[in-house]
């Protein structure tokens, strides 16, 4: 499509400019539309992504945990193992002792390792437990992983289908919405989308419905109309901002409400009136 001037642009007549805008604003609300029949899929695909790699991380820290578990179970032991090779030694000694103060000694030293074997084993029981909490954590996780996969395999699915069916209508309308905003002014262009963005439809730009704005449905004064139907300036509605469009010029057709006939009253003939 050739590109207009910016000149051309500037001298466009305002009846153009509008109606320019006006499909402009019908191929953006067809666009509208195909997101909406996405729906919240997309958002909902993302929301699984991210609880999977939650959930992946949170298995990386489980196990973790298992690991740092299982290392500090078997250096527990190692110390009961010295322990107890210390304890096998002082007893060993015992059976020399040549005075109560050795045989003190020693006693002291058994009773030590003792209770550093009770102590390290009341450690390896939390150890334990600790490591069979994560070890179910893990497998809760896992269950919630392969729920979430299939989950998210189903609705990426149904994505793709939505995709693939309005992706090449959806290019070519944004193809078109393209070459169509380099024939409206920079300035209206940009006025346009601010409305757009700030309005929960969509709409930037309307026609005049029922003597009121098609936007905000507030009434509109008989000048004001008068003043949009002579397309001789950008007018937008008081209450929302819109730019509003007479309806002929949209290509709307607008049924005008059929006036009734007044009835006509029929005459009840009296006694009076037959004599």
């Amino acid at each position: 499509m050739v590109v207009m001037a910016k000149k051309d642009v500037a001298d466009m007549s305002v009846e153009q400019k509008l109606k320019n805008l006006y499909q402009l604003q019908t191929m953006l609300s067809e666009i509208d539309r195909i997101k909406i029949l996405r729906g919240e899929l997309p958002l909902e695909v993302q929301d699984l992504e991210d609880e999977i790699a939650g959930l992946t991380l949170r298995m990386g820290k489980y196990n973790e945990d298992v690991t740092s578990a299982k290392a500090d179970i078997a250096a527990r032991k190692a110390k009961i193992n010295e322990a107890q090779v210390a304890i096998d030694r002082y007893k060993m000694q015992l059976e020399t002792v040549e005075n109560s103060r050795q045989f003190d000694m020693l006693s002291k030293e058994i009773e030590f390792q003792s209770l550093e074997i009770e102590l390290q084993n009341k450690k390896i029981g939390e150890s334990q437990r600790t490591a069979d909490a994560r070890k179910a954590d893990i497998e809760n996780a896992k269950r919630m992983l392969e729920e979430r996969r299939a989950d998210l395999d189903m609705k990426k699915s149904e994505l793709d289908d939505i995709t693939t069916e309005t992706k090449a209508e959806e290019e070519k309308l944004r193809e078109k919405a393209k070459n169509l905003e380099q024939s409206i002014e920079p300035r209206l262009l940009a006025a346009f989308k601010r409305i757009r963005r700030n309005s929960r439809n969509g709409l930037g730009i309307v026609y005049v419905q029922r003597d009121a704005c098609g936007g905000c449905f507030n009434k509109i004064p008989p000048q004001r109309q008068l003043d949009i139907r002579m397309r001789k300036k950008i007018i937008v509605c008081e209450y929302c901002g819109r730019i509003m469009i007479d309806p002929e010029l949209a290509g709307v057709k607008i049924d005008k409400p059929v006036e009734e006939k007044p009835k006509r009253r029929t005459r009840r003939i009296t006694k009076k009136d037959a004599e």
